[in-house]
């Protein structure tokens, strides 16, 4: 090599060839002492080496040569170095003093697309542009939702190579034809400036894959919002208490891992994994039976690149009533049995309850925190994403939760809202405390060493924007009254909308008070109010709920007398760091804060998943040395919306007089008229029918044929509706973190 390179250092410096150019190793089919040669004959015949004596052919910056990677890859213009372990206090000098860029690149796994976003591994900037590429929802029956696991990585495929096309040229990332062809020119050839250092993915969390014994998908995946276990989540909960009612024990002494769910008293939400693996095993049972691997998105995606099936601690900890400070540390307590130490962190008496206790063996057998390392890429997906066989793949989790790590809400006391159609609400604590009315708290999550509870809100965005689809439908050409008029209306008018005051839960309550039949109220209407009064009116009925969600949580939170500071004063969160769709509005930010009474902030980068993502990468990459350290670097601080004091102290006293006698006021009446008119189904000798109708023109054995594996399911299987068993009604119940869809 030397006997090449020598010539070539000599040749770089005397022509003043940039000292970004990426000098590749010489294939060997070309004669090495001749090519040395050729180029020592040029330095000889050039005039420039003669008029140049003050140069030194010996000295040459590190700067001037960057080394590709020996191993062949399609497209070596992305080709990533091995992982340097250094310390990060001396990666960010290094960082300077080279001229390429370390990056590392961020997926964000949705509902509705998979996004991929090169960063800065240093600094967390973003580079070139996001790139999203879609895949296609079934709804085969009301109430389901599936997506085909083959589409997620051949969509993630075409979405990392598009954000690699974006770092030439400008390019957006969004050609098709450029970001789906393979040969090196179509992504680029300025191979000098990246050099990608590790990807990380996110998913949306519960969406639950069966794969066969050579990990090939049995059958469509439950998308999370998919509510068809809805009747299997009331099971669980049913013969759960059944057993601590005949063992005379509290439920959570019984099966701690129920704690999660409101302190024991329920409900499990339809969402989760163990309600939908009943499912399957209940209703699609030779599914089941030849299931090696019952597993999430975020698994699946991470073997497709890896070859390895692990899962994410933070997914289990919060969705799988696992612990995840056991599993993810490999656990050293059992409950009696002798095989449980082979899954320590797993709820074991609960699945021998259940009978499912070979769902043990079914999941991923190994668990990893987000941030370590799974694995490098194969060769077949590093050329399948144009990267380097080898290239780091490091563990995400949860969109919503890694979205934590990207707004810098890791350390105890520290809140986050995340908002879109709905609000989610996530809290940091010292403790798994648990109490009715929150989800959580969940230990070992989002990372190994925190804790942290969640509540959430329906109906929020959407509701804003019902008000403003409702308002608007008068307007002649179809054109709709912007958000920023409607603002600016609402601004004028006093705090307490003139006696006019809403209750938010358009949609059911999910936390505090977890009610699928809750429905909305405005109270106090008058011929005297405007579009306006209701604008204003639903925003802080939003702002409202938002309160007693932070209440609750904070309560919950303090359960242990460990949780008071030396002066014996409760520990409170004064701050909430706030991303998505209620950002946009000054009025709707400055609400949330007067109401709340909480200073909130806004980061420079509100892109909480993909910064996450990329803020992990690093961290598994090595170069910086925990989470925490790359938080400080990463995130940065836009600016703070501040309580206005006199407007606080007049919300305070419309939320404890007004808002909060309200709820319980109206609940009673919505109660009885869901008895009255049926809810949402009905019942007719004894079997569950949907009362919800496929649209006109499509009877149910289309909708039957939109499933690409072509089930079949009897109605009496559906199960996704809200249904009436006997007199009651019972809707299925969705966990706040649905919201992470729209962020």
């Amino acid at each position: 090599d030397y006997c090449t390179f020598f010539p070539l250092m000599v040749f770089t410096r005397t022509f003043k060839i940039p000292n970004e150019i990426h000098i590749k190793r010489v294939p060997s089919m070309i004669p090495v002492p001749s090519l040395a040669a050729l180029i020592l004959v040029l330095l000889a015949t050039s005039t420039s080496a003669t008029a140049s004596p003050s140069i030194d052919p010996f000295f040459v910056p590190t700067s001037s040569l960057k080394l590709s990677s020996s191993t062949p890859t399609t497209s070596p213009a992305y080709a990533s170095k091995p992982s340097k372990q250094h310390s990060s206090s001396t990666s960010t000098k290094k960082h300077e003093e080279e001229k390429s860029v370390d990056i590392v690149i961020g997926i964000d796994g949705g509902t509705e697309s998979i996004r991929a976003c090169c960063f800065d591994a240093h600094t967390g900037r973003i580079l070139g542009k996001s790139c999203a590429f879609p895949y296609v929802t079934s709804h085969p029956f009301p109430g389901w939702a599936e997506q085909n696991p083959e589409d997620w990585y051949e969509c993630l495929a075409g979405a990392v190579r598009g954000a690699l096309a974006s770092l030439k040229n400008g390019n957006d990332g969004n050609d098709f034809e450029a970001t789906i062809k393979k040969d090196t020119e179509s992504i680029g050839s300025r191979e000098s400036e990246y050099n990608v250092l590790a990807i990380c993915c996110d998913t949306t969390c519960c969406s639950v894959v069966a794969l066969s014994s050579d990990y090939k998908p049995l059958r469509p995946c439950l998308l999370w919002m998919d509510a068809r276990s809805a009747v299997q989540a009331r099971q669980i909960m049913d013969i759960a208490g059944e057993a601590a009612k005949v063992a005379g024990e509290e439920i959570t002494a019984l099966f701690p891992s129920l704690r999660v769910n409101s302190a024991g008293q329920g409900p499990i939400s339809a969402e989760w994994l163990l309600p939908k693996a009943m499912w399957i095993k209940q209703h699609e049972p030779s599914v089941y039976e030849s299931a090696e691997v019952i597993c999430e998105y975020q698994d699946y995606i991470n073997y497709r690149l890896t070859g390895r099936m692990v899962a994410s601690s933070c997914n289990a900890a919060v969705r799988w009533h696992h612990d995840g400070w056991e599993v993810s540390e490999g656990g050293k307590e059992g409950d009696g049995k002798e095989n449980d130490k082979l899954h320590a962190g797993r709820p074991m008496k609960l699945y021998r309850e259940l009978k499912m206790e070979e769902l043990a063996e079914k999941l991923p057998r190994k668990t990893l925190a987000m941030g370590e390392v799974i694995g490098g890429l194969t060769e077949k997906a590093a050329s399948d994403l144009g990267l380097s066989v080898g290239t780091l793949v490091v563990q995400g989790g949860p969109d919503a939760f890694v979205g934590m790590i990207g707004l810098g809400a890791i350390h105890p006391g520290d809140l986050c809202l995340i908002t879109g159609s709905s609000h989610l609400h996530c809290l940091i604590t010292p403790y798994p405390t648990s109490a009715a009315g929150t989800w959580g708290a969940y230990r070992g999550a989002p990372l190994p060493h925190l804790n942290f509870a969640e509540g959430g809100q329906s109906s929020t965005g959407s509701l804003v924007r019902w008000v403003r689809d409702l308002v608007s439908s008068s307007i002649e050409d179809g054109e709709k009254v912007s958000y920023q008029v409607l603002d600016e209306e609402a601004g004028e008018i006093a705090p307490g909308s003139d006696g006019l005051v809403a209750l938010e839960t358009w949609q059911g309550s999910r936390t505090p008070h977890t009610d699928p039949l809750a429905r909305g109220a405005f109270v106090g209407l008058t011929l005297s109010h405007t579009r306006a009064h209701m604008f204003r009116a639903i925003m802080e009925s939003v702002c409202y709920g938002t309160r007693a969600c932070f209440d609750a949580l904070e309560a919950a939170s303090q359960q242990h007398s460990e949780l008071t500071s030396t002066s014996g004063t409760r520990i409170k969160s004064d701050e909430v760091v706030i991303a998505g769709g209620a950002t946009r509005s000054p009025l709707w930010l400055q609400l949330h804060a007067d109401i709340t009474g909480k200073t909130f902030l806004l980061n420079e980068n509100t892109d909480g998943p993909l910064l996450g993502c990329a803020i992990l990468a690093s961290v598994g990459a090595g170069v910086y040395g925990s989470v925490d350290e790359a938080v400080k670097r990463m995130v940065r601080r836009e600016r703070s919306i501040e309580p206005r004091d006199g407007i606080r102290k007049t919300y305070d006293k419309l939320y404890k007089n007004v808002y909060l006698r309200l709820r319980p006021g109206v609940k009673d009446v919505v109660h009885t008229m869901a008895e009255l008119r049926g809810g949402a189904s009905t019942m007719a000798s004894g079997e569950t029918k949907s009362i919800i109708r496929v649209s006109s023109g499509i009877d149910s054995m289309q909708v039957k044929q939109n499933n690409i594996w072509g089930k079949h399911c009897p109605n009496n299987l559906r199960g996704g509706d809200s249904q009436r068993v006997g007199s009651k009604a019972n809707a299925p119940v969705i966990s706040p973190s649905l919201l992470a869809s729209d962020w």
